[in-house]
């Protein structure tokens, strides 16, 4: 009777876990915002100040397609090595879930990273830039908007460099990583 419950307890646990759905991103931001490893920090697409700017149609629409960026930094240290290290491979396996459509790579002096996006290639949704330094840490970034045009993204940048905008609101997270 004993081996009875035994192997229907097994049966439960493993029909339990099979059943539960792997972690959304937005869950990881939520699940670590609180968490001291980590610095959070959402930004509004208004911290731009472009409101006051000469923006032509183009530009005008590509700002108004972004609603908010979402900002989670991990900090490495010599304490959080091992944490590190099981973030990143979490983070890396949420990325990989097939509703992510690779934009490019990056490999660069800070480190390596990826582009992605959620959407279509006539209208994205969200676009997450993620990227990791195995001295420094890990940053993942959430730029969330409506039916953002792809064609857009460009002129998006070249609004973003009529900006008076001198980085306020980042610089917590400079900070962070500096240390």
């Amino acid at each position: 009777m004993k081996e009875a419950i035994k192997i229907l307890l097994v049966l439960i646990v493993l029909v339990a876990t099979s059943c539960s759905s792997p972690q959304s991103l937005q869950e990881y931001f939520v699940e670590n915002s609180e968490n001291p490893d980590f610095l959070s920090v959402d930004l509004p697409a208004s911290i731009l100040n472009l409101d006051k700017v000469d923006l032509d149609k183009v530009e005008r629409e590509a700002l108004n397609s972004l609603k908010k960026m979402n900002v989670l930094a991990f900090k490495k240290t010599d304490t959080n090595s091992i944490k590190f290290e099981t973030e990143k491979a979490r983070v890396k396996s949420i990325l990989k879930n097939g509703k992510f459509i690779d934009l490019m790579k990056l490999n660069t002096s800070y480190g390596k990273g990826v582009v992605k996006y959620i959407g279509d290639d006539g209208a994205i949704d969200e676009i997450i830039i993620y990227g990791d330094n195995d001295e420094k840490g890990f940053v993942l970034i959430r730029v969330l908007g409506n039916n953002i045009k792809p064609e857009n993204l460009m002129q998006f940048m070249k609004a973003a460099q009529k900006s008076d905008y001198k980085g306020n609101g980042l610089n917590k997270i400079v900070d962070f990583i500096k240390g």
